[in-house]
């Protein structure tokens, strides 16, 4: 299987902030942004493995600014790591000043999706191979959570986590 960069799998989702989708802050749902960022991780995942993919785990959310009604906000999502049928999405969350047009980053996430045939069963994808630096950064932190999550659910031995280790043996 040939390998695939993070850029093969790059999903820009842009949109404008509606008042149904606003809290009574006038600011937009925790969970429209949830919603947003999953299909935008969905694109990218089924770019990155051409099957069909399916939600595996949300790792990580941070809500660290409030997007406002009437806001052009920007999902971008990419491919960090891939395993063996899962893979890993990291998603920036983007938002347009009104007035000046720049762009700050508002919120990020990390969601897990795994590749299935049409009866659901797990298949193999492509490996992944990064290219900048942001994106060999992040494919070498996803191998740590991972082993982190599977020490978490007691699907690993903490002695087994090599990544995990390395981080707390002096030098």
């Amino acid at each position: 299987m040939q390998a695939r960069t993070p850029e093969d799998s790059k999903t820009t989702l842009t949109d404008l902030v509606l008042p149904s989708e606003t809290n009574p802050l006038n600011n937009l749902f925790g969970g429209e942004l949830l919603a947003r960022m999953d299909r935008a991780a969905s694109i990218a995942a089924r770019r990155h493995s051409r099957r069909i993919v399916v939600t595996a785990s949300v790792n990580h959310v941070a809500f660290n600014k409030a997007v406002p009604l009437g806001s052009v906000v920007t999902v971008e999502a990419k491919v960090s790591r891939a395993f063996k049928s899962s893979m890993e999405i990291y998603i920036d969350v983007w938002v347009e000043d009104r007035e000046s047009g720049e762009r700050s980053k508002a919120n990020e996430a990390i969601y897990t999706f795994v590749a299935v045939d049409e009866t659901g069963t797990p298949v193999a994808i492509p490996p992944l191979e990064p290219e900048t630096e942001l994106e060999k950064k992040r494919y070498e932190a996803a191998l740590r959570r991972k082993q982190l999550s599977l020490v978490l659910a007691g699907k690993m031995k903490p002695s087994e986590a090599t990544e995990l280790k390395a981080l707390f043996v002096n030098s």
